[in-house]
Formats: structure tokens, C-alpha cells, sequence
């Protein structure tokens, strides 16, 4: 009997699962957008008649959507993977054509050039987004009360707060519990959506003129003075566009495009349509237009409920996929060592950073707290996003002519087609700026501030100390000395490049004037792509003597496992216990005042971070009994 008919039935389910999925991580917080999207445009509408500038609008909601995200991001943007990872990290590695086996030796001790920091200052954007995006989707749910009650608007930010503070709070214990609601609720959520555009659909039916794109563009040209408005009101239908890219990772480009164009894109334009046709029909109704399209009442009150739901999906997304972006950084060594918890033995992309946890949340209340509503909040909306989705796409053109190999001319019209829309969008948010706009701006300098000055002090210290590395030493003949004792156990020294004889190693030989028996040189090296196969893990090899030297590689999307990589070398012969095996790591001591090429605040900023970066038993997932720590004296 034939077992093709079950192969493709498992084969649909598998792939109809992964699109529920992409609903719930990475449709949450555009989805979520119908919120307060329509009202905040109705704000900003010129002296027109009420269906001219309403129908303007939501031309321009309809082409924004279709270009930057069916066009730009699913057809385009999405194509440019790194082994199927996307992201801003991503489009750097493969901009820059970093990858493969001796990708990390090669970067050492590089400089950060401009390129590098741009696209960099685009990913220090996307935390500015992960604040702000949390608390103005709550805040816009919770408010929600006051359709129906305007005595409940005191009460609004309390609940935001309460929310908040809740979702924070349980992600110690991961998303996976979480995970399974996921799809399920916001695939109702997007039912919702479209069910009660279409109910609306037919209130004016002048709505559906927005089709023609001339409509948007005769509004802005004839009404410039308000376009900015119009625009920067106009930037919230695509919050969340580039979430599309980021977690494609989790569920491939195939089942992220088959949920926004099945699922995703017709709700949200039904709704849309939905809410500009009721806004025409009903000029005097002050209320939300979303919370509107639910009548009064139980039926009102649910649809609050379930929005808020939505919005803490939106929310969880996005501050998962912060712990993901700061985990890259940290590995691909623009951001000090984290604490790092696996929440999923089975899914090592299931993490938790306390710090990063707890300073999202401090910034997510205290924008709840400073701003108060989900309109004041608008005002500093915007400038985030449209200068990441700038940046990728300015990023995107390296990775057209160096990977894709494009020539010149159409890679820079499509590029700069990419460029004048997002420009235009970031030009017109640039007015909130003094409104707001600023906190996002203000979060990405002081991080890409941050991310220059610890890259800038490891390829310091790696040029001063372990580039310069000390001579490749004989090690064997040093093992067979008469002046160094040989004793019984095991030793392994982390050494910053697979090259050169470790500084742990010459201290302890000096101070100790003994060797452990079995001794393994184990240098980590970090790839410019997400993973390493298991059998491009590692590399060993014997020095004589009882002396070994292993390279282990892993991707910017791992996490290393110093246990399981001993368990490994002892599996290939070398006689390791890794319950009575030692560590030996060099321990940075940074004194300021030297020759190093870095401003003297870095320097210090630099001895600060190191001071206060995770402990390496941390990191390494090793035991503090079996580690020793060898003071280095490095003055930069």
C-alpha cells in the first residue's frame, strides 16, 4: 500500500502548523495595528470633505501595505537568508561575505567601518521599537474601556501597567507554554478582523475608490502641510514588516508568505476599509473607529478582551526577538557576555536574558507612565521603524551584488525605489521627533555606543595581547621538561584564537612549575552564519605529550556548551573527566591611559563593561569549582 497520500498529508499539516505559528510570532504586532491606526490617520485629515480625506487614506494604507510588505519584504527582502536566518545580523554577515570555516579568525582585530556602523545602528533601532511597540499596543487595547465607559479612562494606564509587568514577569519560564496559544488566538484574532470590516464594508461604499492610488497621492500634493501628519499616522499599518524577516528563521519564508497573503493581508484591508467606511458614514462618532465596528455591549466588551490578548502576543514577539537580536550581538562580539537561559532543551532558540528582560520592562512602564495614552505615545512611533526598514535595505544592496551578483544599474534602481519610500516615511516622522521621537533615537545611540566601544576594546585587546600572541611554542618539549612536573588530572585552557601558545597556560607554568597529564588548548570561534553542522564542530589535534588543541566553531544563533564539547574531545580518545577537569581562563583587568585607539571615555566605558559582564561560568555553562582565573593586566 502506498504511503505517498499520508507523506503529503503530514507534509500539509506540517507546513499548514508552521503558518499558524508565523501568525502568532510574527504577525502579532502588525496585526495589531487596526488599533489605532485609522484613528490617529482621522486626526490628521486636512480641510477636506470627510469621504475625500478618509478614501485618501486609505488608498495610501492599502499601496503602503502591498509594496513595502508583499513586494518589498515577502518577495524581496526575504530572499536574502542566511541558511535560512534573516535579520539585520544576517544581511550583515552576508553583506559583508563573511562566512565559512576561518570566518571569525579573519574579522579579528578588523575595524567597524561605516557600512558596518550604519547597519549595526539599525539593529540598536530595533530595541528603541522593542519599548515602545509593547506599551503602545497595550495601551491602545486597554483604552479600549473607555468605548464603551468613558469614566474607565483612569483606570487605562493601571491595566497597562498590570499587564506589562505580568508579561515580564513570566518570561523566566519561557515561551513554550505560551507558544501554543499563539496561532490559535490570533488566527481568531484575525478572524475578528475581517469579520467586522466586512460587516462595515458596505456602510459607504465610497470606500472602495481607495483602490485607485491616485487618491493618496492627490491628497498629499494638494495638501502639503498635512502630509507629514498624514504619513507619519500612515507609518503604523506596517509596524512590524520587518519582524517578517527577522523570525523567518522559525518558520521559513514559504510559511510566513502563505499566512500574510492567505490570512494576514485580507484582514487587515477588509478591517481597514472596514473602519474608513464606518468613519464616512458616521462623521460625528468620536469614538475609536476599531472598537466602533463592535456594537455596544457584551459584544464591545470582547472584543477589548481579545484585543488585549492580541496585543500581548504582539508584545511577546517582539521581546523574544530582542533576547534573539541581543544573543547575535553577543556573539558576534558587539556586546559583553549576558546571561543566557535556556528555557527548551529541545529548541535552542527558546532563550531568557534577565537583564535584558527586566530593562525592557523598566522601559516599556516607564513609556506607559511618561506618555499615558497610545496617542501620545504615536508621536514617538515611527522614526524606529522607517529607519530600520532604511537600513535594511540600504544593506540589502551589498547583498545583491555581492551574493546575488546583480549588476549595477537594476540592484540600484530597485535599492533606490526601496530607499525613496522609506525615506520618505522616516522624513515624514522626523516632526515627532521633539514630541517623542527622541526616545527611540536616544535608546539606539547609546547601544550602538555600546556595541562600538566593546567591539572596539576586544579587537584592542586582541591586537595587543593575543594577536600579537605569543610564539607558537614548542609545547611538547616544554611538556617533557625536567623543570615542570607532570601530575595527575586534566586541564583545559581557553584561548582566544587556535593559534599561539595561551598566556593562562605560560602564567601557570611559571607560577606552578607543574602540568596536568591530559591538557587541551580549546579555543571558541563564533561563524558569520546561524549554525555550524555537527560535523564541521570541531577540530582536534594532538601536540605531543598529552597536549591537545581543539577549535570548536558555532554560529551567531547558538549558544557554546563548554560540557558537551569536553564530552566530545573525551569521546575521541583524549582521557578527560569533566567532573575533575580544571578551567583556566585569563581575566582581563583594564587600566586606562594607553596607546589604544579609543577615546578615553570608551576606555573607561570599556573597564566598566568588562568589570560587569557575565561571569564566564556563566557563559560557558561551567561550574565555578572547577574554574581558575588568571589575572592579565591590560592597560588600553
Amino acid at each position: 500500500m502506498s504511503t505517498a497520500p499520508a507523506s503529503s498529508a503530514s507534509s500539509t499539516r506540517a507546513s499548514l502548523g508552521l503558518s499558524l505559528g508565523a501568525l502568532g510570532v510574527v504577525f502579532g504586532d502588525i496585526g495589531t495595528s487596526p488599533l489605532y491606526t485609522m484613528r490617529e490617520c482621522l486626526h490628521y485629515l486636512p480641510d477636506v470633505s470627510r469621504a475625500e480625506g478618509v478614501i485618501g487614506v486609505l488608498s495610501l494604507m492599502l499601496w503602503t501595505l502591498l509594496f513595502t510588505v508583499s513586494f518589498k519584504y515577502i518577495m524581496v527582502v526575504t530572499r536574502a537568508d542566511n541558511q535560512g536566518e534573516g535579520g539585520v545580523f544576517a544581511l550583515l554577515a552576508l553583506r559583508g561575505g563573511e562566512s565559512g570555516p576561518n570566518a571569525a579568525a579573519r574579522t579579528a582585530g578588523r575595524g567597524m567601518g561605516l557600512s558596518t556602523l550604519v547597519i549595526l545602528f539599525g539593529a540598536a533601532l530595533l530595541y528603541g521599537d522593542g519599548i515602545i511597540t509593547p506599551a503602545i499596543s497595550v495601551l491602545g487595547a486597554a483604552e479600549g474601556f473607555k468605548s464603551f465607559n468613558p469614566e474607565l479612562e483612569k483606570y487605562v494606564v493601571p491595566i497597562a501597567v498590570l499587564i506589562l509587568a505580568g508579561l515580564f514577569y513570566v518570561q523566566k519560564h519561557g515561551t513554550r507554554a505560551i507558544g501554543v496559544v499563539f496561532g490559535p488566538v490570533i488566527l481568531v484574532w484575525f478572524a475578528v478582523l475581517g469579520l467586522l470590516g466586512t460587516i462595515h464594508l458596505f456602510d459607504n461604499t465610497q470606500v472602495f475608490a481607495a483602490i485607485n492610488p491616485l487618491h493618496g497621492f492627490r491628497l498629499l500634493i494638494h495638501h502639503p502641510a498635512q502630509a507629514a501628519g498624514v504619513l507619519g499616522s500612515i507609518v503604523l499599518t506596517i509596524t512590524g514588516a520587518e519582524a517578517l524577516y527577522a523570525d523567518m528563521g522559525h518558520f521559513g519564508r514559504t510559511a510566513i508568505a502563505r499566512a500574510w497573503r492567505w490570512v494576514v493581508c485580507p484582514s487587515l484591508l477588509l478591517n481597514y476599509f472596514g473602519q474608513g467606511s464606518y468613519a464616512i458614514a458616521h462623521p460625528e462618532d468620536a469614538t475609536n473607529p476599531f472598537f466602533a465596528l463592535a456594537p455596544d455591549g457584551p459584544l464591545r466588551i470582547g472584543l477589548v478582551i481579545l484585543s488585549i490578548f492580541a496585543a500581548i502576543i504582539a508584545s511577546q514577539a517582539l521581546i523574544t526577538g530582542t533576547f534573539s537580536l541581543t544573543r547575535q550581538a553577543v556573539q558576534l562580539g558587539y556586546f559583553p557576555r549576558l546571561k543566557i537561559l535556556h528555557t527548551n532543551a529541545a529548541q535552542e532558540g527558546q532563550i531568557y536574558l534577565p537583564l535584558i528582560n527586566f530593562l525592557l520592562a523598566a522601559g516599556c512602564i516607564t513609556v506607559v507612565l511618561a506618555f499615558g495614552s497610545s496617542t501620545a505615545l504615536a508621536s514617538a512611533y515611527g522614526i524606529a521603524v522607517t529607519g530600520t526598514m532604511a537600513v535594511t535595505s540600504y544593506a540589502l544592496y551589498g547583498v545583491m551584488r555581492r551574493r546575488w551578483h546583480w549588476r549595477i544599474a537594476p540592484a540600484a534602481a530597485l535599492i533606490g525605489l526601496f530607499l525613496v519610500v522609506d525615506l520618505t516615511f522616516f522624513a515624514a516622522n522626523l516632526h515627532k521627533f521633539a514630541d517623542g521621537g527622541w526616545l527611540p533615537v536616544l535608546i539606539a545611540l547609546a547601544l550602538i555606543a555600546l556595541m562600538h566601544t566593546w567591539k572596539s576594546g576586544r579587537n584592542e585587546i586582541q591586537d595587543k595581547i593575543y594577536g600579537a600572541a605569543v610564539a607558537e611554542l614548542d609545547l611538547a618539549r616544554i611538556a617533557r621538561s625536567k623543570n615542570i612536573v607532570r601530575v595527575q588530572g586534566s586541564a583545559v585552557f581557553m584561548v582566544a584564537t587556535p593559534h599561539g601558545t595561551p598566556l593562562a597556560l605560560l602564567h601557570h607554568l611559571k607560577a606552578n612549575k607543574c602540568l596536568q597529564t591530559d591538557v587541551v588548548l580549546l579555543t571558541i570561534l563564533t561563524e558569520a552564519r546561524p549554525s555550524v553542522e555537527d560535523e564541521e564542530r570541531m577540530r582536534l589535534e594532538s601536540v605531543g605529550e598529552g597536549v591537545w588543541r581543539a577549535v570548536v566553531r558555532y554560529g551567531y544563533m547558538e549558544s557554546p556548551d563548554v560540557a558537551r564539547m569536553v564530552e566530545r574531545i573525551r569521546c575521541q580518545g583524549v582521557p578527560l573527566n569533566l567532573s575533575a577537569t580544571t578551567f583556566y581562563f585569563n581575566r582581563e583587568m583594564i587600566i586606562t591611559g594607553g596607546s589604544a585607539r579609543m577615546f578615553e571615555w570608551q576606555k573607561s566605558l570599556y573597564a566598566f563593561l568588562s568589570r560587569n559582564a557575565s561571569p564566564i561560568k556563566n557563559y560557558y555553562r561551567i561550574l565555578p569549582t572547577q574554574i581558575i582565573e588568571i589575572g592579565l593586566p591590560v592597560q588600553l
